[in-house]
């Protein structure tokens, strides 16, 4: 290897480098030399987190080689443009306006906005827009307005039009914070560069740390393996070991990672899922072995020596393919098939074949068979993880957990080590939404450091990363819905096939989304309808914001429309006629918990009225308008079982600490954890600065459960109330008045309360497995969505112009946040419409070429109506928040689509040629077809008939505990 000395001005400074021109590229030799504000996301120049300014011109780093760098270049990067004493305008703006969530694509979005700034201190939204969209600035958490919002909040102060204490919120002088936009905790660290993420820590362990390359061989999605081969790998420089599978076992390990099925009609009966594959490849992400070696560069170079000689046996990539008569068994233990649940409701409880009667004796029906993507998270940062054997001998795992102790859980006894000697610990995360609910990461690394009993670092590339992480399940659905003269359901039927992909933990829960949410929130009287669950040879299915729910949307939303249309009654009144009133019930035959829908639809009546009349006017043959509408919402809580356990601590500075494990992944733990913890504490008149948080890491925080669920605030909320009650009433003296930490200590009253919340408080009934009648959540979040679309005729290419949601989430905590689930979830619903694909592997390998919307793909107006609804069973009249957000607003922009241009989204994602195949069908006279009814396995009406003569026996909530299990093994 030849190296070179190179001078660079970085940051003001003349700084020397040593660096490989042949091979470094610019991000290489910046982060090297600690100014880890560069982030490293996708690796190939199409996420914009990795920007600096180089000679004046923002470019990305990391694909910038240093050979193509001129000796005495100019560099800015994020640690040239403020400090945390010395913060730059855009650091303030972007602090205050809600513009920091995750916080990885951070440093890229400053740099970029400061170099706009250089050149022209006045922008217009449109032109901010513009300049992100050239510098290919991507962010996966805001939905972009938040960003556009600072910088035009920045950019007043740099003209001198405002000053710094103009753009920056003032905590209220009488304490009130609860709802207000209060800044994160974390959010100065993340806007200077300063917060490690994954990569960030690998590049500061100790020395001795050996880094980590998965042997992925990508060659089949469903093999036996005949031999794996690592002698070329182990020769190579710098390696220390190469592992398989053999070597996990031989240090006590049962190479498995753990699984808990709990559905009654789950057929699994072993777990499905090992950490290397041993005897068989199940999917083509599958790993075999990992290489340790010296570097990162030695340790990936072993890895693609790693041979392996297989068998190829048959491939199915999609459910259709997999549950065909003839398809042999993706798992030898069970069916591909592997769950069901019914639903049924009204005539159908006798009989389920009483609804067809009911559909076909119906003034107007309809009936469609739709398909939902495999949408990919499409987070900028991927698997990274550090694993090492702290002092306490605990094998420890600083990593991207979305629930910790259920990583603990997930991980076993797969690697030898004890329950109770793993330790997890989140480092700052670079989002998730829903694949880091999945612990693979994790064993891959723990797996190496107990091979070479020291410190690793697992490093992935985006695109291992890609065919590694688990992904939204895809759908196909068959529906049927009917309507009286007047336009009020009478009945509905559908058959929704999820395919769950190569492995099956979790399947047996998320199968319970489609029959809760289809049709949601509407009252239907008579219900026919199942759900089932399959493996196929593609990429595994996990959890991913609204999990289960979008697929159910999908069918209902769009059926909903065609039977308004069959009906003749417009779009929004069939809705208002249709949404669930006062006692009403829902297709699990129970009372909605709440019933805002007519406040939503009466505050979304005139932004309806007004997108049709300006729809109407701007329709061109060239650039048709239209306007959509959806229906959506998702539960609080994992049910009956659920809890949160969390501890508040009086300190010797008289500081609160509080203690929990509300996993930050953007969505603002952090945040969520202060105002609930001062909205408890406010009796005692505690403000913001005497609340410690101490978060996130198994040796000293309880466990508060999952960041999932949209659970977090409701049960962390319940308690820390508990908490706090306990110890403010230790605290409190006969006058009132509250004891010190001294007073304390002195009269021998503890000092530390710990809490824990059981989801009890309100009834709840687990859904029944052999009729899907049941009420498992105690509480919901509600969204009615709208979207206005303009499609060009000439390319098909469909553009969001405007979207509203009307959305009620209880009494809200910190408007910044639930503001930014809202964009966020809404930016990732036009992008699951529209784009966002993982079907062809050799294709979508990252964020770019999966469809990932850039802020041109999203539009600015963006209007949020919030409802006060406050809960009376949630904390301070809170219920959740986040998952409803992309719940259906996918559908909404199909719904719109139609409306502009007559073509029919049957089959996602609604890409140009798609849309454009469609018009040309139409342009000639003739008429869009739905698909062919899917063959999801059987036909409905005999798989529920089937279902009714084989009843299991229906465990409860108490199933957990018949079965050995417990709460943190609980997939939300």
């Amino acid at each position: 290897m030849k190296l070179r000395k190179m001078w660079f001005n970085i940051n003001g400074a003349d700084r020397m480098v040593v660096c490989c021109p042949e091979k470094d590229t610019l991000s290489d030799v910046l982060r090297r030399i600690g100014l880890t504000s560069v982030k490293v996301g996708c690796g190939t120049g199409v996420c914009g987190s990795c920007a600096v300014i180089l000679d004046k011109k923002v470019v990305r780093s990391c694909n910038k080689k240093i050979k193509a760098v001129e000796e005495y270049s100019k560099i800015i990067t994020l640690e040239g443009i403020g400090t945390p004493s010395n913060l730059h305008p855009l650091q303030v703006a972007w602090m205050n306006c809600g513009a920091v969530q995750c916080g990885f694509c951070t440093p890229g979005f400053i740099v970029s906005a400061y170099a706009l700034l250089l050149e022209n201190n006045n922008p217009t939204r449109e032109e901010v827009r513009d300049w992100f969209q050239k510098t290919r600035n991507v962010c996966r958490c805001t939905g972009y307005k938040q960003l556009v919002d600072a910088v035009m909040a920045a950019a007043k102060v740099v003209r001198g039009e405002a000053k710094i204490e103009d753009i920056t919120f003032q905590l209220p002088e009488d304490n009130e914070c609860y709802g207000k936009p209060v800044v994160r905790p974390t959010a100065l660290s993340k806007v200077t560069g300063l917060a490690d993420y994954g990569e960030d820590m690998a590049v500061k362990m100790p020395g001795e740390t050996l880094h980590v390359a998965v042997a992925q061989p990508r060659i089949a999605h469903h093999a036996n393996i005949l031999k794996i081969d690592t002698s070329e790998a182990e020769k190579m420089p710098g390696v220390v070991k190469v592992i398989t599978y053999k070597d996990i076992l031989a240090n006590g390990g049962t190479n498995q990672m753990a699984e808990a099925n709990l559905h009654e009609r789950s057929t699994v009966t072993l777990p499905s899922r090992k950490i290397l594959c041993d005897e068989r490849i199940f999917r083509y992400g599958d790993v075999v072995a990992l290489a340790i070696a010296n570097t990162p560069d030695q340790a990936r170079a072993a890895a693609a020596k790693v041979k392996v000689e297989i068998e190829q046996l048959p491939e199915y990539l999609n459910y259709l393919d997999a549950v065909l008569p003839d398809s042999i068994r993706v798992h030898d233990d069970t069916p591909n098939i592997f769950c069901l649940q019914p639903v049924l409701k009204g005539v159908a409880l006798e009989n389920a074949d009483n609804v067809i009667k009911v559909l076909d004796e119906s003034a107007h029906s309809v009936e469609g068979s739709f398909y939902s993507a495999r949408e990919p998270h499409l987070s900028i940062e991927g698997c990274t993880v550090q694993a090492y054997f702290d002092e306490e001998d605990c094998l420890t795992f600083q990593c991207k957990s979305q629930g910790q102790y259920t990583s603990i859980s997930r991980i076993g006894n797969s690697l030898g080590i004890p329950r109770k000697k793993l330790r997890i610990v989140n480092n700052f995360n670079g989002a998730s939404f829903g694949w880091s609910t999945n612990a693979g990461d994790l064993v891959l690394a723990g797996a190496a450091a107990v091979a070479v009993n020291g410190p690793v670092a697992l490093h992935m590339s985006y695109e291992e990363h890609q065919h590694y992480s688990g992904k939204r399940c895809p759908s196909y659905s068959n529906g049927r819905a009917a309507c009286d003269e007047n336009g009020k359901i009478t009945a509905v039927e559908f058959d929704i096939g999820l395919d769950h992909g190569a492995y099956s933990w979790g399947g047996d829960h998320v199968i319970e989304k489609p029959v809760r949410f289809t049709f949601f929130p509407y009252h239907v009287p008579h219900v026919a309808g199942l759900g089932r669950v399959a493996n196929t040879n593609h990429t595994f299915g996990t959890a991913y914001r609204s999990y289960g729910s979008p697929q159910a949307y999908t069918l209902s939303e769009a059926l909903v429309d065609m039977l308004a249309e069959k009906a003749g009654i417009d779009p929004f009144d069939f809705r208002w006629l249709n949404i669930a009133r006062l006692g009403e019930t829902n297709i699990n035959s129970f009372p909605f918990k709440d019933y805002p829908m007519e406040d939503m639809m009466n505050k979304m009546r005139p932004f309806y009225e007004k997108a049709v009349a300006e729809a109407k006017a701007a329709d061109t043959p060239e650039k048709r308008r239209g306007v959509g509408l959806a229906w959506g919402g998702f539960n609080v809580t994992e049910g009956g079982t659920d809890q949160a356990t969390i501890i508040l601590e009086l300190a010797p500075d008289n500081m609160i600490l509080k203690y929990d494990t509300w996993q930050d992944l953007g969505q603002g733990g952090d945040i969520g954890s202060l105002m609930v913890t001062l909205e408890a504490l406010k009796p005692m008149g505690v403000t913001s600065d005497r609340i410690r948080l101490i978060q996130n890491d198994t040796k000293v925080c309880p466990d508060s459960g999952m960041s999932a669920a949209s659970r977090s605030h409701y049960m962390n909320g319940h308690a820390t109330k508990i908490a706090a009650e306990r110890l403010m009433n230790a605290m409190r003296k006969p006058d009132g008045t509250y004891r010190t930490y001294e007073e304390m200590v002195a009269e021998g009253i503890e000092t530390k309360y710990e809490a824990q919340y059981l989801c009890t408080a309100t009834p709840v009934i687990r859904i029944d497995p052999n009729t899907g009648v049941g009420d498992p959540t105690p509480a919901y979040t509600y969204v009615l969505n709208l979207a206005e679309v303009e499609v060009d005729t000439a390319t098909g290419k469909t553009r969001v112009i405007r979207f509203v949601c009307i959305y009620d989430v209880g009494k809200i905590g910190n408007i910044d946040a639930v503001s930014g689930q809202a964009y966020g979830g809404i930016s990732h619903s036009i992008g699951f419409a529209l784009s966002e694909d993982y079907s062809d592997v050799k294709k979508h390998t990252n964020i770019a070429a999966s469809g990932v919307p850039y802020i041109k793909d999203i539009p600015d107006e963006i209007i949020l109506i919030p409802c006060d609804n406050p809960r009376s069973d949630g904390p301070f009249g809170s219920s959740g928040a986040s998952e409803a957000f992309q719940s259906s607003g996918h559908v909404a922009v199909l719904n719109a689509i139609y409306n502009a241009c007559g073509v029919r989204i049957y089959e996602m994602p609604a890409r140009p040629e798609k849309v454009k195949a469609g018009l040309e069908i139409l342009a000639k006279g003739g008429k869009i077809e739905p698909p062919q009814k899917y063959f999801l396995g059987s036909d409905l009406y005999e798989e529920l008939e089937n279902i009714k003569a084989n009843p299991v026996v229906f465990r409860g909530d108490d199933m957990f505990t018949a079965l050995g299990g417990s709460t943190d093994e609980r997939f939300y």
